[in-house]
């Protein structure tokens, strides 16, 4: 049986959820619920993916074990969501939009995405070292080799990425499905972070193993990549144009990522690249130290429309009651 959340509950509980991130940050990682999933995430894995180096006997049976390894993840993730929203429907109005406020935040992270994208900034002030050891607490791309203009151009990638990764597809999965919703696609997203490569990482092999992970995530986020790239145009109060996006989008080997880093790039008037992999608006400068407070306030304003949409809507649904 599914389980309906009353509109009122679903736009205060967005709120709370807002307010929170934005007031408190990350949890301990001992009670994180992300921090649970990747920790799942790599049990499952060493039984599924060979080592580096080390090619997959039966690569058609590595895929179907990543299949079924992820499937019994997401039915153990929305199965504790599902029950955890049945005990809090139990409650009245004003505990369940706290409760699941309180519970739909770690699938949120604004807050911290904003201070680390910052934090690069800063340290490019201190010196090039700085910066490449402060860029690797954000990416995955190796570090060491980058000059300024590429660490820069990485923070704002990963900024516009997690825009929706950490705020927007979230959201919109827990406005279409409740908590369940917004934990399947945290539990996707995730896995597609530590499984969703194409060879080596981690010491094991994801050609195969990772190749299930990679496609949910994919289906996942397909509309609120492209709805991210719609709110940044809006937060910055100009449109590039749908044929410019869809220009810009094509340019990355995901059918996701590009919609919001092709945004940013198009609405900054800068080349974001990643070398030997994409090169968005490429014919543009280099992103330059001031472009990055324009980035933030613009991401900023991405994400506050979600509290002006449920303000809006629990006003509505507040309104309806009272009549």
């Amino acid at each position: 049986m599914w389980l309906k959340l009353d509109t009122t509950v679903l736009a205060a509980a967005t709120l709370v959820a807002l307010v929170l991130d934005r007031g408190l940050g990350e949890p301990p990682a001992r009670v994180h619920p992300v921090v649970w999933m990747g920790r799942l995430l790599e049990a499952l894995g060493r039984r599924i993916a060979p080592p580096a180096g080390q090619a997959a006997r039966r690569p058609a049976l590595t895929v179907a074990a990543g299949a079924l390894a992820w499937l019994a993840g997401t039915a153990v993730v929305v199965a504790l969501a599902w029950w955890g929203q049945r005990w809090a429907q139990q409650a009245p109005a004003w505990v369940q939009a706290i409760v699941l406020g309180v519970a739909l935040k770690p699938m949120l992270a604004w807050r911290m995405l904003r201070d680390e994208v910052a934090a690069v900034e800063a340290a490019l002030a201190q010196g090039l070292e700085a910066a490449r050891d402060r860029l690797s607490r954000l990416v995955s791309r190796e570090t060491r080799a980058l000059d300024a203009a590429q660490v820069r151009q990485a923070a704002l990638s990963t900024l516009a990425e997690n825009v929706n990764d950490s705020v927007v597809a979230p959201l919109l999965w827990w406005w279409v499905a409740g908590l369940p919703g917004a934990a399947l696609y945290r539990w996707a997203n995730t896995a597609d972070a530590m499984w969703g490569y194409r060879g080596a990482h981690g010491g094991r092999d994801w050609t195969h193993a990772g190749r299930w992970a990679a496609r949910a995530d994919d289906v996942l986020s397909w509309w609120p990549a492209r709805l991210s790239a719609v709110l940044l145009a809006l937060s910055a109060r100009r449109w590039p144009g749908w044929s410019a996006l869809r220009r810009e989008a094509a340019r990355t080997p995901s059918p996701n990522g590009g919609w919001p880093m092709g945004a940013l790039a198009l609405l900054l008037g800068v080349r974001l690249d990643k070398p030997g992999v994409y090169a968005l608006n490429p014919g543009a400068r280099a992103p330059a130290a001031e472009d990055v407070p324009h980035a933030l306030r613009w991401a900023e304003r991405a994400v506050a429309w979600w509290g002006v949409a449920a303000a809006a809507l629990l006003a509505l649904a507040l309104m309806r009651e009272v009549r």
